[in-house]
């Protein structure tokens, strides 16, 4: 069952606070890392933030099982066969907080029958929480984020891009850099907050190269309920169901400048 508007407040004011507590345990600008199997970083804080918000969501929902990053792939193949679960991503740009830049996350999205109908993504630098609730309006802090087609940008040649072009193909990704069609790209480090960037109109398009479920799933979610595009690279909608749990690539766009980037991306691929 989706929660209620009240269930969803408190969980909302439980993972901000839990995670402004973490965060303030953290000293230094710098923490110590280890490289996991896939190559991809983790310090105790990813660990200690799964392990204190995982405990928050199963007392206050304690039928609806926590997948989370950090847990082992065959623990993370048993919870996603449910169909039913919350999908924690407990720091999301773990490269850029071991390296005290400060841009990362924490991502949270609940699936229920396989769809996703609920997600947050909680930016601890800046203190904002963006949120959406199936049925309701997307949310930074608590104010209703205006949907992206009121924004006054109609064509490429003045947005904004977020693109990760190391895991784009390389025709695509030379393209890219030689015949790019916006006016200036950025590659920020945090694809839940890439995805609330674009939800917000603080960029335009987007373009990944492979994100997985922990990811995408609240900053799309987020980003939809704005009517952001939600695309793959294929032009499927990045949430439809059976959801992939690898999307090769991402892209998104408001909707004026949807044709557009999809179709100078066609015309590279």
């Amino acid at each position: 069952m989706i929660p209620t508007a009240i269930e969803w407040q408190t969980l909302i004011e439980t993972v901000r606070q839990t995670s402004r507590d973490i965060f303030a345990q953290v000293h230094s600008g710098r923490q110590e890392s280890e490289h996991k199997e896939d190559g991809s970083l983790v310090t105790q804080t990813d660990t200690l933030l799964q392990t204190q918000i995982a405990a928050a969501l199963v007392a206050q929902f304690p039928n609806i099982p926590v997948l989370g990053e950090e847990m082992r792939d065959d623990e993370q193949a048993g919870i996603l066969a449910t169909g039913n679960c919350w999908i924690l991503d407990p720091l999301d740009g773990t490269s850029n907080f071991s390296h005290g830049i400060p841009f990362f996350s924490v991502s949270l999205a609940l699936m229920l029958s396989g769809k996703i109908v609920a997600g947050m993504v909680f930016d601890p630098s800046r203190d904002e929480l963006f949120s959406a609730l199936e049925g309701d309006t997307a949310r930074l802090n608590n104010t209703p984020i205006a949907t992206t087609e009121q924004t006054s940008i109609n064509t490429l040649k003045k947005v904004i891009a977020v693109i990760d072009t190391k895991r784009l193909m390389p025709q695509l990704a030379c393209a890219i850099v030689t015949e790019h069609p916006y006016h200036s790209q950025r590659s920020f480090g945090s694809v839940a907050l890439d995805w609330c960037w674009l939800a917000t109109g603080r960029i335009q398009t987007y373009l990944h190269g492979k994100q997985k479920l922990w990811d995408f799933a609240a900053g799309a979610f987020i980003a939809q309920q704005t009517q952001c595009l939600t695309s793959t690279l294929e032009q499927t909608d990045i949430l439809a169901l059976p959801l992939d749990l690898t999307p090769r690539s991402a892209v998104g766009a408001t909707a004026p400048l949807t044709t557009a980037w999809q179709d100078w991306i066609a015309c590279h691929i």
